[in-house]
């Protein structure tokens, strides 16, 4: 961790309760980056433009031989885009990646690192909005 982001996150401290877990060791849930109302998480805002770590579950990805996939809260078996049924959930993040992704089981929890981006962004070949995604993001079980 870099002496600029270990500043700003131990400021932040007493505002929010995941930054001590994300400056112990690194690891973010992706319900830190979001307030109660669904607004960026301090952390968030002062995580932006470095890389972080988040854990979670891929959930199914859109096409095969992609390089973006949805990172969840808890599993999801089906694809939310592909069930009209299946309720999309509120905490998610969107996780692009240099090389193709190697799906993993659904319900295996993953830890992504990748530069962390927030504001609106609409994929250009996907059409997914996304308000919160990791960038040049990397793969790895947990």
């Amino acid at each position: 961790m870099k002496r600029r982001q270990f500043l700003a996150l131990s400021a932040l401290l007493p505002l929010a309760p995941g930054a001590l877990r994300a400056a112990g060791d690194d690891l973010i849930k992706i319900r830190d980056l979001y307030n109660k109302n669904l607004s960026l998480s301090p952390l968030a805002r002062s995580a932006e433009g470095t890389r972080i770590r988040v854990e979670g579950f891929m959930a199914p990805p859109l096409k095969a031989e992609s390089t973006f996939f949805v990172l969840t809260k808890k599993p999801m078996a089906v694809c939310p885009f592909c069930e009209t049924e299946a309720e999309w959930p509120n905490d998610i993040l969107a996780i692009y990646t240099k090389r193709v992704v190697d799906v993993k089981p659904f319900n295996v929890k993953i830890v992504t690192s990748g530069t962390l981006e927030t504001g609106a962004y609409k994929d250009p070949d996907t059409g997914f909005l996304s308000m919160v995604r990791l960038v040049d993001a990397t793969v790895s079980g947990t």
